[in-house]
């Protein structure tokens, strides 16, 4: 799985739309999407906020504790 899908799957599990995500993390709407369809990747320091946000962890967030991701 792509890091944005794993994103996008977390955002939509907590009932997010993506500017309120891009709201509570005080960014533009328009990063969020560019993370979901890959485009680009958050900084650390979003990473984390949004691990935070979704009460998950950085490698599940990333698709890591399933053998997945980088």
């Amino acid at each position: 799985m792509e890091f944005g899908q794993n994103f996008k799957k977390y955002r939509l599990q907590n009932g997010y739309t993506q500017k309120q995500v891009a709201e509570k993390l005080g960014i533009e709407q328009s990063n969020i999407s560019d993370w979901e369809n890959n485009v680009s990747r958050p900084e650390y320091e979003n990473l984390i906020a949004l691990a935070r946000l979704y009460d998950e962890t950085l490698e599940s967030l990333l698709g890591l504790d399933n053998g997945e991701g980088v």
